[in-house]
């Protein structure tokens, strides 16, 4: 019966050639922002602040519906929720609770931002971003971007980055991405296949202007069918032949795309258990990844987590997390399936 729910909950989510949704934060029901701005309200003035209650009422909402308590909480406390968030929560706790307060664009506008914003460039969460989010994703990311930062998207990331780890970026920041077809161009597949070889392996360095031209202009599906086509004229897979060709962030950048044409949640579920059972866990991908996919996959990620790992990402949350940390990220993930 799961199994039909989930399917059903696919297919209505999934019209109009879009990415299908498996959100594990839903709209809750019998939604009253009066109510929920109150609890916050009590919460935050409780002597030394009332964080589950903070937790389990945010956690529980969609954005639209934070959104909502937000402007309750201002006609009725005659302040900003968020600042007085800011004001009461601290450390891992406040960094996911802030998160939540904006949408899924704004939040990746900002974690990219603030990735080559300052000295140094983050490119790993760059590359984490750029190289994971749909066509859809980063037209609204660019939107937001300039909406938040009074810049533009690309001129950022062309200004931060160079050569063709740049031109890679660019190309997929520039949203070419070929809409989903239900037609299988049966020939096209054989020539981007044989285009990917004739411009790596076969030949001595790598065309990578062609790689990053197929890899940053067709559909999902297409590049799904073109790496397994690739395999009857390379003696590698494309990821092997990725390693073979090129290094450091361009390599990086390639892998990633390639994963997540592959399988997007399992990419993202390799990334936070290598996260959370790394030495000194990397607490800001394990939070990035958790609240920027809440309302998009997290549910597709958990089952990818545990048929991989074969144990809960949420028993993961609870083996290398601790205190209001993991209290909220186990809010976000819902229950075991």
């Amino acid at each position: 019966m799961a199994l039909v729910s989930e399917f059903l909950g696919q297919l209505s989510l999934n019209i109009g050639g879009h990415e299908p949704l498996f959100p594990t934060v839903v709209p809750a029901v019998n939604f009253d922002p009066d109510k929920d701005a109150a609890r916050i309200e009590t919460a935050i003035k409780t002597k030394g602040v009332d964080e589950q209650t903070i937790i389990d009422v945010l956690t529980k909402r969609t954005y639209a519906q934070r959104r909502e308590i937000a402007f309750s909480y201002e006609r009725m406390a005659k302040k900003d929720m968020i600042s007085a968030l800011k004001g009461a929560l601290s450390g891992s706790l406040e960094n996911v609770i802030l998160g939540l307060m904006k949408s899924t664009a704004q939040y990746d506008a900002t974690e990219i931002r603030g990735s080559i914003k300052g000295l140094g460039t983050d490119e790993e969460t760059l590359i984490e971003i750029l190289c994971s989010r749909s066509n859809e994703e980063l037209v609204e990311i660019k939107r937001v971007y300039k909406e938040l930062f009074k810049k533009e998207l690309e001129k950022d990331v062309a200004g931060d980055t160079s050569g063709n780890f740049a031109k890679l970026l660019l190309a997929l920041v520039q949203t070419k991405r070929a809409e989903l077809s239900s037609i299988i161009d049966y020939e096209k597949i054989d020539e981007d296949a044989r285009a990917l070889y004739d411009a790596g392996i076969k030949i001595k360095g790598t065309d990578v202007a062609t790689w990053i031209s197929i890899m940053s202009e067709r559909s999902v599906p297409h590049l799904q069918k073109v790496f397994q086509k690739y395999k009857s004229y390379s003696p590698y897979d494309m990821q092997e032949s990725i390693v073979k060709e090129v290094k450091g962030d361009l390599q990086r950048s390639f892998l990633v795309l390639v994963d997540c044409f592959e399988n997007k949640q399992l990419y993202f579920a390799k990334r936070l258990n290598e996260a959370m059972k790394s030495k000194g866990a990397k607490e800001k991908v394990v939070t990035r990844i958790i609240v920027s996919r809440c309302e998009v996959d997290l549910k597709k990620i958990c089952s990818e987590y545990k048929s991989c790992f074969g144990q809960s990402l949420q028993q993961t949350i609870m083996e290398h997390t601790k205190g209001d940390y993991q209290k909220v990220l186990l809010g976000l993930c819902g229950p075991e399936q």
